[in-house]
């Protein structure tokens, strides 16, 4: 099993200050990205796909710090009605197949997408429970989206031998066990799988351990990620808050894609990221690891570092440190 982190929070810095940091950490193992909602500054693409010098030339960055490169990510929305969007968003996807083949690389993270709720909706439509038929026939629309593009996926990376984990990610058509497994079943899936990040399964209320012995061999990779519950603001609001708040332009806010950007989290969530161990124990982490370990024993297990109360090194630090021990303790 390989332990390392998912780039994206070292953006700020040159891959090869990057790949020096997670060395210096005692991880192993390295994510980066490849487009989506994120640009990729870690991956001069262009150059890997056209120049064999330049793509052993960058794979030589990994061997001179001890990192193996264990996947691309290319989170984001393929299936967004906007083509700023979807369009784009699509394209990086299919590119990175292709930068993965380049690279021998047998992973690519990203997120199933989601359309809108009908053929002339201009927005997307993620529907949280359909309980009458209204609601069932955006579903029923956007699984009519879905498969076509996902079969065409599933073609894709066969061909070039790289495995597609989904994120079960809400704001997904695909976003928990039953939604992958109807997909997998609708194209026949050898190459499309499952990214085990069980941040977003927690706060619905899943069990990443049993989601992950539940799966079994359809877990293709890993984030270690964690979230913590306020359990006093849950009993009020729920987990299903839509407490968020544009932040303003001028406040530079990280853009997603097209005319789009993140929002401001409430000033007392349900819940939110944490650096790993800050919200779940040693011993969960550590059950967790076990239970990846049976599915893949050399699988890839990255840290996707999201907590705003540590500034990007010291919490990766905390989230390293927490992980390296749980693997300790898991004796695997």
């Amino acid at each position: 099993m390989k332990l390392g982190a998912y780039t994206a929070c070292l953006h700020d810095r040159p891959l090869e200050q990057a790949l020096d940091l997670l060395a210096e950490l005692g991880l192993t193992s390295a994510e980066v990205n490849t487009g989506g909602f994120l640009p990729a500054p870690h991956v001069p693409i262009e150059s890997i796909l056209a120049s064999d010098s330049a793509r052993d030339d960058y794979l030589g960055l990994y061997d001179k710090a001890g990192i193996a490169l264990t996947g691309l990510n290319c989170n984001g929305n393929p299936l967004h009605p906007d083509p700023a969007v979807g369009t784009v968003q699509a394209e990086d996807l299919r590119r990175s197949i292709e930068v993965a083949s380049r690279l021998g690389v047998k992973r690519i993270v990203t997120m199933s997408g989601l359309p809108a709720g009908e053929a002339s909706g201009e927005r997307v439509n993620w529907v949280v429970n359909p309980w009458n038929t209204t609601l069932l026939e955006s579903i029923e629309y956007q699984w009519e989206v879905l498969v076509p593009f996902w079969k065409d996926i599933q073609a894709r990376a066969a061909d070039a031998d790289v495995k597609i984990a989904i994120e079960l990610h809400p704001h997904n058509t695909v976003f928990n066990p039953a939604t992958f497994l109807r997909l997998a079943e609708a194209i026949d899936s050898t190459h499309v799988g499952v990214e085990m990040d069980p941040s977003h399964l927690f706060w619905q209320g899943m069990d990443p351990v049993a989601v992950v012995d539940h799966l079994g061999e359809w877990i293709f990779h890993a984030a270690a990620k964690d979230i913590k519950i306020y359990e006093d603001s849950v009993k009020i609001n729920g987990v299903l808050d839509e407490r968020f708040t544009r932040i303003p332009l001028e406040d530079d806010p990280l853009p997603v894609g097209g005319r789009y950007t993140v929002t401001r989290w409430p000033a007392n969530p349900t819940w939110e990221f944490v650096a790993l161990g800050q919200g779940h124990d040693n011993a969960y982490w550590t059950r967790f690891l076990q239970a990846l370990h049976r599915v893949d024993p050399d699988m890839a297990v990255n840290i996707e570092h999201e907590d705003q109360h540590f500034d990007r090194v010291e919490g990766l630090r905390l989230a390293a440190e927490n992980l390296k021990a749980a693997y300790t303790a898991a004796g695997i």
